[in-house]
Protein backbone atom coordinates (compact mmCIF):
# COMPACT_ATOMS: atom_id res chain seq x y z
CA UNK A 1 0.00 0.00 0.00
CA UNK A 2 1.44 3.36 -0.95
CA UNK A 3 1.12 6.61 0.94
CA UNK A 4 -1.96 8.63 0.00
CA UNK A 5 -1.41 12.35 -0.47
CA UNK A 6 -4.62 14.17 -1.35
CA UNK A 7 -4.43 17.50 -3.21
CA UNK A 8 -8.02 18.62 -3.38
CA UNK A 9 -7.46 21.00 -6.28
CA UNK A 10 -6.93 18.18 -8.76
CA UNK A 11 -9.81 16.10 -10.06
CA UNK A 12 -7.48 13.18 -10.73
CA UNK A 13 -6.53 13.06 -7.06
CA UNK A 14 -10.16 13.23 -6.03
CA UNK A 15 -10.84 10.25 -8.24
CA UNK A 16 -7.92 8.34 -6.75
CA UNK A 17 -9.15 9.25 -3.29
CA UNK A 18 -12.64 8.00 -4.03
CA UNK A 19 -11.23 4.74 -5.40
CA UNK A 20 -9.21 4.10 -2.24
CA UNK A 21 -12.27 4.56 -0.03
CA UNK A 22 -14.37 2.48 -2.40
CA UNK A 23 -11.88 -0.38 -2.02
CA UNK A 24 -12.32 -0.23 1.73
CA UNK A 25 -16.09 0.03 1.42
CA UNK A 26 -16.32 -3.07 -0.77
CA UNK A 27 -14.29 -5.03 1.78
CA UNK A 28 -16.29 -3.61 4.69
CA UNK A 29 -19.45 -5.21 3.33
CA UNK A 30 -17.91 -8.67 3.81
CA UNK A 31 -18.22 -10.18 7.29
CA UNK A 32 -14.80 -10.71 8.85
CA UNK A 33 -14.65 -13.91 10.89
CA UNK A 34 -12.79 -14.22 14.17
CA UNK A 35 -9.65 -15.79 12.69
CA UNK A 36 -9.26 -13.01 10.12
CA UNK A 37 -9.48 -10.30 12.79
CA UNK A 38 -7.08 -12.15 15.07
CA UNK A 39 -4.62 -12.63 12.22
CA UNK A 40 -4.61 -8.87 11.54
CA UNK A 41 -4.06 -8.02 15.21
CA UNK A 42 -1.28 -10.59 15.56
CA UNK A 43 0.40 -9.32 12.39
CA UNK A 44 0.30 -5.76 13.76
CA UNK A 45 1.80 -6.99 17.04
CA UNK A 46 4.69 -8.77 15.28
CA UNK A 47 5.45 -5.75 13.11
CA UNK A 48 5.46 -3.40 16.11
CA UNK A 49 7.92 -5.69 17.85
CA UNK A 50 10.10 -5.69 14.73
CA UNK A 51 10.15 -1.88 14.54
CA UNK A 52 10.36 -1.22 18.28
CA UNK A 53 13.74 0.54 18.22
CA UNK A 54 12.72 2.67 15.22
CA UNK A 55 9.49 3.65 16.99
CA UNK A 56 11.37 4.82 20.07
CA UNK A 57 13.79 6.74 17.85
CA UNK A 58 10.94 8.42 15.96
CA UNK A 59 9.26 9.48 19.21
CA UNK A 60 12.56 10.97 20.37
CA UNK A 61 12.91 12.93 17.14
CA UNK A 62 9.35 14.24 17.32
CA UNK A 63 9.01 15.01 21.04
CA UNK A 64 12.41 14.31 22.64
CA UNK A 65 10.84 11.45 24.59
CA UNK A 66 13.21 9.30 26.59
CA UNK A 67 13.01 5.70 25.38
CA UNK A 68 11.66 4.49 28.75
CA UNK A 69 8.96 7.16 28.84
CA UNK A 70 8.11 6.45 25.21
CA UNK A 71 7.83 2.72 25.86
CA UNK A 72 5.75 3.21 29.01
CA UNK A 73 3.28 5.74 27.60
CA UNK A 74 3.11 4.61 23.99
CA UNK A 75 4.27 1.09 23.10
CA UNK A 76 3.45 -0.65 26.37
CA UNK A 77 -0.16 0.54 26.31
CA UNK A 78 -0.51 -0.53 22.66
CA UNK A 79 0.91 -3.97 23.47
CA UNK A 80 -1.44 -4.24 26.45
CA UNK A 81 -4.44 -3.34 24.28
CA UNK A 82 -3.39 -5.87 21.64
CA UNK A 83 -3.03 -8.63 24.23
CA UNK A 84 -6.39 -7.79 25.76
CA UNK A 85 -8.15 -7.84 22.42
CA UNK A 86 -6.47 -11.00 21.12
CA UNK A 87 -7.33 -12.82 24.35
CA UNK A 88 -10.91 -11.57 24.70
CA UNK A 89 -12.08 -11.19 21.10
CA UNK A 90 -13.61 -14.69 20.85
CA UNK A 91 -15.85 -13.88 23.81
CA UNK A 92 -16.60 -10.33 22.66
CA UNK A 93 -17.70 -11.49 19.19
CA UNK A 94 -20.00 -14.20 20.53
CA UNK A 95 -23.71 -13.29 20.28
CA UNK A 96 -25.06 -12.37 23.72
CA UNK A 97 -28.24 -13.97 24.97
CA UNK A 98 -30.78 -11.50 26.33
CA UNK A 99 -33.81 -12.09 28.50
CA UNK A 100 -37.17 -12.39 26.75
CA UNK A 101 -40.31 -11.22 28.58
CA UNK A 102 -43.42 -13.41 28.89
CA UNK A 103 -45.18 -11.12 26.43
CA UNK A 104 -42.81 -12.63 23.83
CA UNK A 105 -43.44 -16.21 24.89
CA UNK A 106 -41.91 -18.69 22.49
CA UNK A 107 -39.18 -16.30 21.28
CA UNK A 108 -35.44 -16.02 21.96
CA UNK A 109 -33.47 -12.76 22.08
CA UNK A 110 -29.83 -12.13 21.18
CA UNK A 111 -27.48 -9.20 20.66
CA UNK A 112 -25.04 -9.34 17.76
CA UNK A 113 -21.97 -7.09 17.45
CA UNK A 114 -22.20 -5.64 13.95
CA UNK A 115 -19.33 -3.78 12.29
CA UNK A 116 -19.98 -0.17 11.37
CA UNK A 117 -18.22 -0.39 8.01
CA UNK A 118 -15.56 2.17 7.05
CA UNK A 119 -14.23 4.12 10.03
CA UNK A 120 -12.19 7.33 9.96
CA UNK A 121 -9.66 7.71 12.80
CA UNK A 122 -7.98 11.10 13.22
CA UNK A 123 -5.17 11.03 15.78
CA UNK A 124 -3.10 13.79 17.44
CA UNK A 125 0.62 14.46 17.79
CA UNK A 126 1.19 14.33 21.56
CA UNK A 127 1.01 10.51 21.80
CA UNK A 128 1.16 9.77 18.08
CA UNK A 129 1.61 6.01 18.29
CA UNK A 130 -0.69 5.30 21.25
CA UNK A 131 -3.57 7.48 20.09
CA UNK A 132 -3.39 6.13 16.54
CA UNK A 133 -3.10 2.43 17.26
CA UNK A 134 -5.33 1.88 20.29
CA UNK A 135 -8.45 3.05 18.43
CA UNK A 136 -7.22 1.22 15.31
CA UNK A 137 -7.01 -2.01 17.32
CA UNK A 138 -10.61 -1.53 18.46
CA UNK A 139 -11.78 -0.81 14.94
CA UNK A 140 -10.10 -3.93 13.52
CA UNK A 141 -11.41 -6.08 16.37
CA UNK A 142 -14.89 -4.77 15.56
CA UNK A 143 -14.52 -5.97 11.96
CA UNK A 144 -14.26 -2.53 10.35
CA UNK A 145 -12.11 -1.12 7.57
CA UNK A 146 -10.18 2.02 8.49
CA UNK A 147 -8.81 5.27 7.13
CA UNK A 148 -6.19 6.48 9.61
CA UNK A 149 -5.12 10.14 9.54
CA UNK A 150 -2.17 10.72 11.91
CA UNK A 151 -0.94 14.21 12.76
CA UNK A 152 1.22 16.21 10.38
CA UNK A 153 3.25 17.55 13.35
CA UNK A 154 4.68 14.22 14.53
CA UNK A 155 6.32 13.68 11.14
CA UNK A 156 8.76 10.88 12.03
CA UNK A 157 6.23 8.76 13.91
CA UNK A 158 3.51 9.32 11.30
CA UNK A 159 5.85 8.26 8.47
CA UNK A 160 6.83 5.14 10.43
CA UNK A 161 3.16 4.34 11.04
CA UNK A 162 2.66 4.17 7.29
CA UNK A 163 5.51 1.71 6.99
CA UNK A 164 4.26 -0.46 9.88
CA UNK A 165 0.70 -0.60 8.58
CA UNK A 166 1.81 -1.25 5.00
CA UNK A 167 3.78 -4.24 6.22
CA UNK A 168 1.25 -5.67 8.69
CA UNK A 169 -2.24 -4.95 7.36
CA UNK A 170 -3.89 -5.45 3.97
CA UNK A 171 -4.60 -2.33 1.85
CA UNK A 172 -8.28 -3.24 1.67
CA UNK A 173 -8.37 -3.21 5.48
CA UNK A 174 -6.48 -0.03 6.44
CA UNK A 175 -5.37 3.02 4.48
CA UNK A 176 -3.14 5.71 6.03
CA UNK A 177 -3.40 9.34 4.99
CA UNK A 178 -0.55 11.79 5.56
CA UNK A 179 -1.16 15.49 5.26
CA UNK A 180 -2.08 18.77 6.90
CA UNK A 181 -5.40 20.21 8.09
CA UNK A 182 -6.54 20.82 4.49
CA UNK A 183 -6.32 17.10 3.82
CA UNK A 184 -8.05 16.44 7.12
CA UNK A 185 -10.82 18.80 6.06
CA UNK A 186 -11.14 17.06 2.71
CA UNK A 187 -11.38 13.71 4.46
CA UNK A 188 -14.29 14.99 6.50
CA UNK A 189 -16.19 15.71 3.29
CA UNK A 190 -16.20 11.99 2.51
CA UNK A 191 -18.85 9.63 3.83
CA UNK A 192 -17.83 7.33 6.68
CA UNK A 193 -19.80 5.05 8.95
CA UNK A 194 -18.09 6.31 12.13
CA UNK A 195 -15.56 9.04 12.90
CA UNK A 196 -13.18 8.71 15.85
CA UNK A 197 -11.32 11.94 16.63
CA UNK A 198 -8.74 12.75 19.30
CA UNK A 199 -7.62 16.36 19.59
CA UNK A 200 -8.64 19.84 20.62
CA UNK A 201 -12.13 21.03 21.49
CA UNK A 202 -12.17 23.54 18.62
CA UNK A 203 -11.29 20.96 15.98
CA UNK A 204 -13.70 18.54 17.62
CA UNK A 205 -16.52 20.98 16.89
CA UNK A 206 -15.49 21.08 13.21
CA UNK A 207 -15.45 17.27 13.08
CA UNK A 208 -18.90 17.06 14.62
CA UNK A 209 -20.33 19.68 12.24
CA UNK A 210 -18.97 17.78 9.25
CA UNK A 211 -20.28 14.46 10.57
CA UNK A 212 -23.74 15.95 11.10
CA UNK A 213 -24.15 16.52 7.35
CA UNK A 214 -24.26 12.76 6.82
CA UNK A 215 -25.62 11.86 10.27
CA UNK A 216 -22.35 10.04 10.92
CA UNK A 217 -21.83 8.91 14.52
CA UNK A 218 -18.76 10.39 16.19
CA UNK A 219 -16.50 9.60 19.11
CA UNK A 220 -14.68 12.70 20.36
CA UNK A 221 -11.74 12.39 22.73
CA UNK A 222 -10.92 16.00 23.59
CA UNK A 223 -9.45 17.71 26.66
CA UNK A 224 -10.12 20.49 29.11
CA UNK A 225 -8.88 22.17 32.25
CA UNK A 226 -8.26 19.25 34.58
CA UNK A 227 -8.28 20.22 38.28
CA UNK A 228 -6.10 18.47 40.86
CA UNK A 229 -6.78 18.97 44.57
CA UNK A 230 -4.22 18.61 47.37
CA UNK A 231 -5.90 18.71 50.78
CA UNK A 232 -4.29 18.97 54.21
CA UNK A 233 -4.94 15.24 54.61
CA UNK A 234 -2.72 14.31 51.66
CA UNK A 235 0.73 12.77 51.93
CA UNK A 236 2.64 15.89 50.90
CA UNK A 237 5.82 14.27 49.61
CA UNK A 238 4.12 11.45 47.69
CA UNK A 239 1.48 13.71 46.15
CA UNK A 240 4.13 16.24 45.08
CA UNK A 241 6.16 13.46 43.44
CA UNK A 242 3.16 12.08 41.54
CA UNK A 243 1.91 15.50 40.43
CA UNK A 244 5.38 16.55 39.22
CA UNK A 245 5.60 13.32 37.23
CA UNK A 246 2.09 13.59 35.78
CA UNK A 247 2.28 17.28 34.92
CA UNK A 248 5.71 17.31 33.30
CA UNK A 249 5.36 13.98 31.51
CA UNK A 250 5.80 14.60 27.77
CA UNK A 251 6.65 18.23 28.61
CA UNK A 252 3.10 18.82 29.81
CA UNK A 253 1.57 17.83 26.47
CA UNK A 254 -0.89 15.32 27.91
CA UNK A 255 -4.65 15.75 27.69
CA UNK A 256 -5.22 14.19 31.14
CA UNK A 257 -2.38 16.00 32.92
CA UNK A 258 -3.30 18.18 35.92
CA UNK A 259 -4.02 21.55 34.30
CA UNK A 260 -4.17 23.52 37.54
CA UNK A 261 -3.64 22.67 41.18
CA UNK A 262 -5.69 23.48 44.29
CA UNK A 263 -3.56 23.36 47.46
CA UNK A 264 -5.01 23.89 50.93
CA UNK A 265 -3.59 27.08 52.45
CA UNK A 266 -2.12 25.57 55.62
CA UNK A 267 0.17 23.25 53.60
CA UNK A 268 0.85 25.59 50.68
CA UNK A 269 4.44 26.50 51.50
CA UNK A 270 5.50 22.98 52.41
CA UNK A 271 3.78 21.50 49.36
CA UNK A 272 5.19 23.97 46.80
CA UNK A 273 8.69 23.32 48.10
CA UNK A 274 8.16 19.56 47.79
CA UNK A 275 6.81 20.01 44.25
CA UNK A 276 9.83 22.12 43.32
CA UNK A 277 12.27 19.62 44.83
CA UNK A 278 10.74 16.64 43.04
CA UNK A 279 10.84 18.51 39.72
CA UNK A 280 14.55 19.13 40.28
CA UNK A 281 15.10 15.47 41.29
CA UNK A 282 13.43 14.30 38.09
CA UNK A 283 15.05 16.70 35.63
CA UNK A 284 17.96 18.43 37.41
CA UNK A 285 18.56 22.12 37.93
CA UNK A 286 18.82 22.51 34.16
CA UNK A 287 16.10 20.32 32.58
CA UNK A 288 17.28 21.38 29.12
CA UNK A 289 20.29 19.09 29.60
CA UNK A 290 18.19 16.24 30.95
CA UNK A 291 17.51 13.27 28.64
CA UNK A 292 14.28 12.75 30.59
CA UNK A 293 12.55 16.02 29.71
CA UNK A 294 10.67 16.45 26.42
CA UNK A 295 10.27 19.25 23.91
CA UNK A 296 7.37 21.16 22.39
CA UNK A 297 6.13 19.64 19.16
CA UNK A 298 6.45 22.63 16.78
CA UNK A 299 7.42 26.33 16.50
CA UNK A 300 3.73 27.25 16.28
CA UNK A 301 2.95 25.58 19.60
CA UNK A 302 6.13 26.99 21.17
CA UNK A 303 5.11 30.54 20.23
CA UNK A 304 1.73 30.07 21.90
CA UNK A 305 3.33 28.81 25.12
CA UNK A 306 5.98 31.52 25.14
CA UNK A 307 3.30 34.22 24.90
CA UNK A 308 1.29 32.51 27.63
CA UNK A 309 4.24 32.47 30.04
CA UNK A 310 5.05 36.10 29.36
CA UNK A 311 1.45 37.16 29.98
CA UNK A 312 1.26 35.06 33.13
CA UNK A 313 4.47 36.35 34.66
CA UNK A 314 3.34 39.93 34.03
CA UNK A 315 -0.17 39.40 35.40
CA UNK A 316 -1.05 41.05 38.70
CA UNK A 317 -3.02 37.90 39.56
CA UNK A 318 0.24 35.90 39.69
CA UNK A 319 1.17 36.00 43.36
CA UNK A 320 4.41 34.01 43.46
CA UNK A 321 6.77 32.43 40.93
CA UNK A 322 7.87 29.12 42.43
CA UNK A 323 9.85 27.82 39.47
CA UNK A 324 10.44 29.59 36.15
CA UNK A 325 13.20 28.56 33.77
CA UNK A 326 14.59 29.07 30.29
CA UNK A 327 12.77 29.05 26.96
CA UNK A 328 14.68 28.20 23.79
CA UNK A 329 12.94 28.60 20.44
CA UNK A 330 15.74 26.80 18.58
CA UNK A 331 15.31 23.52 20.44
CA UNK A 332 11.62 24.13 21.26
CA UNK A 333 12.44 23.85 24.96
CA UNK A 334 10.15 25.19 27.68
CA UNK A 335 11.36 24.69 31.24
CA UNK A 336 9.04 23.40 33.97
CA UNK A 337 7.17 26.40 35.34
CA UNK A 338 5.23 26.59 38.62
CA UNK A 339 3.44 29.67 39.95
CA UNK A 340 0.86 30.57 42.58
CA UNK A 341 -2.09 32.56 41.24
CA UNK A 342 -5.27 34.13 42.55
CA UNK A 343 -8.51 32.19 42.02
CA UNK A 344 -9.74 34.21 39.05
CA UNK A 345 -11.06 32.94 35.76
CA UNK A 346 -9.47 35.96 34.03
CA UNK A 347 -5.88 34.86 34.68
CA UNK A 348 -4.01 34.11 31.39
CA UNK A 349 -3.40 30.52 32.52
CA UNK A 350 -7.11 29.92 33.06
CA UNK A 351 -8.31 30.94 29.60
CA UNK A 352 -7.88 27.53 27.96
CA UNK A 353 -6.22 24.15 28.42
CA UNK A 354 -2.53 24.91 29.04
CA UNK A 355 -1.03 21.83 27.32
CA UNK A 356 2.50 22.80 28.33
CA UNK A 357 4.88 22.33 31.30
CA UNK A 358 3.23 25.17 33.24
CA UNK A 359 1.42 24.49 36.51
CA UNK A 360 -0.60 27.21 38.24
CA UNK A 361 -1.42 26.67 41.93
CA UNK A 362 -4.55 28.11 43.56
CA UNK A 363 -4.67 28.21 47.39
CA UNK A 364 -7.97 27.26 49.07
CA UNK A 365 -9.40 26.98 52.59
CA UNK A 366 -12.47 24.72 52.17
CA UNK A 367 -13.07 21.95 49.64
CA UNK A 368 -16.29 23.49 48.38
CA UNK A 369 -14.22 26.47 47.12
CA UNK A 370 -12.50 24.11 44.66
CA UNK A 371 -15.90 22.94 43.43
CA UNK A 372 -17.23 26.48 43.09
CA UNK A 373 -14.20 27.62 41.08
CA UNK A 374 -13.82 24.58 38.83
CA UNK A 375 -17.57 24.64 38.06
CA UNK A 376 -17.02 27.86 36.11
CA UNK A 377 -15.31 25.82 33.40
CA UNK A 378 -16.70 23.13 31.08
CA UNK A 379 -16.54 19.58 32.43
CA UNK A 380 -12.93 18.34 32.23
CA UNK A 381 -11.56 15.13 30.78
CA UNK A 382 -9.89 14.24 34.10
CA UNK A 383 -9.88 15.28 37.75
CA UNK A 384 -7.70 14.27 40.68
CA UNK A 385 -7.66 14.52 44.46
CA UNK A 386 -4.94 13.64 46.98
CA UNK A 387 -6.31 12.96 50.45
CA UNK A 388 -6.53 10.23 53.09
CA UNK A 389 -9.85 11.56 54.37
CA UNK A 390 -12.82 9.37 53.35
CA UNK A 391 -15.32 12.26 53.55
CA UNK A 392 -13.20 14.34 51.17
CA UNK A 393 -13.00 11.42 48.74
CA UNK A 394 -16.78 11.02 48.86
CA UNK A 395 -17.33 14.75 48.32
CA UNK A 396 -15.01 14.65 45.31
CA UNK A 397 -16.70 11.64 43.72
CA UNK A 398 -20.24 12.85 44.32
CA UNK A 399 -19.87 16.52 43.36
CA UNK A 400 -17.16 16.84 40.71
CA UNK A 401 -18.19 15.90 37.16
CA UNK A 402 -15.36 14.61 34.94
CA UNK A 403 -14.57 11.97 32.37
CA UNK A 404 -12.06 9.90 34.35
CA UNK A 405 -9.68 10.39 37.23
CA UNK A 406 -7.70 9.13 40.21
CA UNK A 407 -7.61 9.38 43.98
CA UNK A 408 -4.05 9.79 45.31
CA UNK A 409 -2.55 9.51 41.84
CA UNK A 410 -2.82 11.02 38.37
CA UNK A 411 -2.57 9.85 34.75
CA UNK A 412 -2.54 6.13 35.60
CA UNK A 413 -6.24 5.58 34.92
CA UNK A 414 -5.55 5.74 31.18
CA UNK A 415 -3.37 2.62 31.30
CA UNK A 416 -6.05 0.23 32.60
CA UNK A 417 -7.69 -1.56 29.64
CA UNK A 418 -10.50 -2.71 31.93
CA UNK A 419 -11.65 0.89 32.49
CA UNK A 420 -13.51 2.80 29.75
CA UNK A 421 -11.69 6.01 28.84
CA UNK A 422 -13.56 9.06 27.59
CA UNK A 423 -14.77 12.57 28.31
CA UNK A 424 -18.01 14.27 29.24
CA UNK A 425 -19.53 17.47 27.86
CA UNK A 426 -16.85 19.65 26.26
CA UNK A 427 -14.16 17.09 27.03
CA UNK A 428 -15.65 14.56 24.65
CA UNK A 429 -18.27 11.93 23.97
CA UNK A 430 -17.99 8.18 23.77
CA UNK A 431 -15.25 6.04 25.28
CA UNK A 432 -12.81 3.27 24.41
CA UNK A 433 -10.07 0.91 25.72
CA UNK A 434 -10.49 -2.82 26.17
CA UNK A 435 -14.05 -4.08 26.03
CA UNK A 436 -15.31 -0.53 25.56
CA UNK A 437 -13.27 -0.21 22.35
CA UNK A 438 -15.04 -3.24 20.90
CA UNK A 439 -18.42 -1.81 21.90
CA UNK A 440 -17.55 1.61 20.48
CA UNK A 441 -16.57 0.22 17.09
CA UNK A 442 -19.58 -2.08 16.74
CA UNK A 443 -23.32 -1.58 16.62
CA UNK A 444 -25.15 -3.76 19.13
CA UNK A 445 -27.76 -5.31 16.88
CA UNK A 446 -30.80 -6.71 18.70
CA UNK A 447 -32.60 -9.70 17.16
CA UNK A 448 -35.65 -11.70 18.25
CA UNK A 449 -36.31 -15.11 16.77
CA UNK A 450 -39.92 -16.27 17.11
CA UNK A 451 -40.74 -19.96 17.54
CA UNK A 452 -44.39 -19.66 18.54
CA UNK A 453 -47.61 -18.26 17.09
CA UNK A 454 -49.53 -15.87 19.35
CA UNK A 455 -53.00 -15.36 17.81
CA UNK A 456 -54.29 -12.58 20.09
CA UNK A 457 -52.04 -9.95 18.50
CA UNK A 458 -53.88 -10.13 15.18
CA UNK A 459 -57.21 -8.43 14.35
CA UNK A 460 -60.07 -8.77 14.82
CA UNK A 461 -59.31 -8.06 18.48
CA UNK A 462 -62.38 -9.79 19.96
CA UNK A 463 -60.56 -13.08 20.41
CA UNK A 464 -59.87 -14.30 23.95
CA UNK A 465 -57.48 -16.74 25.57
CA UNK A 466 -58.60 -18.41 28.80
CA UNK A 467 -61.41 -15.84 28.87
CA UNK A 468 -58.99 -12.90 28.73
CA UNK A 469 -58.61 -10.32 26.00
CA UNK A 470 -55.21 -9.11 24.80
CA UNK A 471 -55.00 -6.04 27.08
CA UNK A 472 -55.88 -7.92 30.27
CA UNK A 473 -53.49 -10.72 29.39
CA UNK A 474 -50.60 -8.28 28.79
CA UNK A 475 -51.26 -6.52 32.10
CA UNK A 476 -51.19 -9.83 33.92
CA UNK A 477 -47.91 -10.80 32.31
CA UNK A 478 -46.18 -7.57 33.32
CA UNK A 479 -47.95 -7.52 36.73
CA UNK A 480 -49.34 -4.07 36.06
Amino acid sequence: MSKILLRVSHDHDKCMWANKIQTLRENSSIYKPLQERLAALQSLKRTLQKYESQILEALYKDLHKHSTEAFLTELFQVYEELEFMITNLPKLMRPKKAKTPLTHFGSTSKIYAQSYGVVLIISPWNYPLNLSLIPLIGAIAGGNCVVLKPSEYSTHTSALLVRIIEESLAPNLVQVVLGDSKIGGALLQETFDLIFFTGSVNVGRIVMQSAAKNLTPVVLELGGKNPCIITQHADIDTSAKRVAWGKFLNAGQTCIAPDYLFVQENILEEYTQALKQWTIKFFGTDPKQSPNFGRIISPRHFARIQALIQQSMQSSATQHKVLVGELDSQSLYVAPTICIIQPTKEHPLMQEEIFAPILPIIPFKKLWECLAFSSQFPKPLASYIFTKDSQEKTFFLQNFSFGNGCINDCITQVANPHLPFGGIGNSGMGSYHGTQSFLTFTHQKSVIENHFEFPLRYPPFKQKLFGLDFIKLCKMLIRF
